[in-house]
């Protein structure tokens, strides 16, 4: 299909674009290859005839996975079809099983369109169409894999803009934002993940003696302590340039457009992403500040929306990130453009503070969570080596006073608020959220109370909604301070259940 293909032509059923084949061939060589180079130097360990012999085993086999891969992908783009009538939008694929799957126009939610760097060589993108109702099999979607970008667009532009006429830039990037991408828990994991990749490499190659001898050979003389802290601080700066690698990644030339009704997000360096949302599916934004952005005065814009918590078996793009990490000011005037507000209700409520007892539960909490921790490290060392009991002290110094910061910082977040249409709700330490959710969204109450809190005269209220997480709590309010906010929060919903 070239992209002056119409959308709707006479008779109706479209062939999907048939450089899938060659895409999937291109794919599938770099796939055999990969697997096959460690492969066959494992199994030879280097000798040049046993190396001749696994070429000559190997080589054809990648061939054969690659034409079968490749004529699997043929029989696939024969055997699928689409049609995007006035009504609906029709799918039928399969070859010993024929799926065919019908949404009706009037129900799409979602049409979102992605492309990885072998599609964008060729100018193809995958197309999925959403209902964003959460049924089992992905029968809630349609995917369109692939079809040329130009038609990808009008898809979009048909399928889902439509209502108001106004339209315009909300955002785009700062390649200021990147200094947030390292302030991140997610450093040490990459770090340590990396290390775990040049293991696994090395034992591809049966080198893994040789990479532990070339470590020992550097830290000669070294102690084990000294040694773990060097190790540790390359596993982070290596992390540090994970991170940036991965924001890079992700958010490169992104922008959020209002166009006709519709938010559209479009990010992404290698593989790109443009991912709708309805305006008239968003019941509010979360605005979220992870510890260690919020230190550096930074916040990140989540949408609350309907249909946004369908995920298929390949889709792990996320959808609700309006804004990734950015400074304050400007993530508080993104939640007001996006809600359509002056002043977002996030930043304009006055947020009521929760009772003295919800700061002990939470001392009560960090200071539990910290001695369980020094309790686990003390055993390993009465049972294993006495470097685990000096690890054990020095955690408890240490997580001393960070285990009573943490618990005051989050006594001091929590807060609820009524403004304006909006139930705003603020809770978190290490991920501190304030949700802003219109009222007329909130489909029921979840009362819950522990039996210390119950003690404490305490009560954790959840807002249930069809849109973002699906509840939204406020944490450890008192009692009568909280029904009476559920109450005004939606009259008609608990006043029933609420005795005066």
């Amino acid at each position: 299909m070239t992209s002056t293909d119409p959308v709707d032509p006479p008779e109706g059923w479209q062939k999907l674009d048939r450089r899938t084949v060659a895409v999937t061939a291109i794919l599938m060589a770099g796939v055999a290859v990969g697997a096959a180079v460690p492969a066959v130097f494992w199994i030879t360990a280097g000798t040049s005839f046993a190396l001749a012999l696994a070429l000559a085993i190997v080589v054809p086999a990648v061939l054969l996975v690659i034409a079968a891969s490749a004529a699997a992908d043929y029989v696939r783009w024969r055997k699928t079809r689409y049609r995007i009538g006035a009504e609906r939008a029709e799918l039928h694929s399969g070859i010993l099983l024929i799926r065919r799957r019908s949404l009706s126009r009037e129900r799409i939610r979602s049409v979102d369109l992605t492309a990885h760097p072998l599609q964008r060589v060729f100018g193809l993108v995958t197309v999925k169409i959403g209902t964003g109702e959460k049924t089992g099999a992905g029968e809630s979607t349609l995917t369109l894999n692939p079809v040329t970008r130009p038609l990808g667009e009008r898809l979009r532009k048909e399928l889902l803009i439509r209502g108001t006429s106004d339209e315009g830039t909300l955002a785009r990037l700062d390649p200021g934002w990147i200094r947030y991408a390292p302030i991140s828990f997610l450093v040490p994991a990459l770090g340590l993940g990396a290390g775990g990749a040049v293991m696994q490499v090395a034992q591809w190659f049966n080198a893994e003696a040789a990479v532990i001898g070339w470590v020992d050979d550097r830290f000669e003389g070294v102690g084990l302590i000294p040694m773990l802290a060097i190790l540790l601080a390359i596993a982070l700066v290596v992390g540090v340039i994970a991170s940036l690698a991965l924001f890079v990644e992700m958010w490169w030339n992104y922008r959020l457009d209002r166009e006709h009704g519709t938010l559209r997000i479009t990010r992404g360096l290698l593989t790109t992403r443009s991912i709708s949302i309805e305006e008239r599916r968003l019941r509010g934004v979360d605005v979220v500040e992870p510890l260690g952005v919020r230190l550096a005065g930074a916040a990140r814009v989540d949408a609350i929306a309907t249909g946004m918590t369908q995920k298929d078996e390949d889709d792990k793009t996320d959808h609700k990130t309006l804004l990734p990490a950015a400074p304050k000011e400007i993530a508080d005037r993104l939640a007001a453009d996006v809600l359509r507000e002056e002043v977002s209700p996030t930043e304009a409520a006055r947020l009521i503070g929760h009772p003295r007892a919800a700061y002990l539960r939470r001392l009560r909490w960090s200071y539990g969570s910290a001695a369980a921790f020094v309790a686990v490290l003390a055993v390993l060392g009465l049972w294993l080596t006495s470097v685990f009991l000096h690890l054990a002290w020095i955690a408890a110094v240490v997580l001393a006073p960070t285990a009573f910061l943490l618990a005051r910082d989050a006594y001091r977040a929590l807060g609820h608020a009524l403004s304006g249409d909006y139930l705003v709700a603020r809770s978190g330490t290490v991920r501190r959220s304030t949700a802003a959710l219109q009222r007329d969204g909130i489909i029921g109450w979840s009362i819950k109370q522990s039996v210390f809190q119950r003690r404490a005269g305490l009560v954790t209220l959840t807002a249930t909604t069809a849109a973002g997480a699906g509840a939204y709590s406020v944490y450890d309010a008192a009692v009568g301070e909280g029904l009476i906010f559920a109450r005004e929060a939606v009259p008609n919903l608990l006043a029933p259940f609420v005795e005066e």
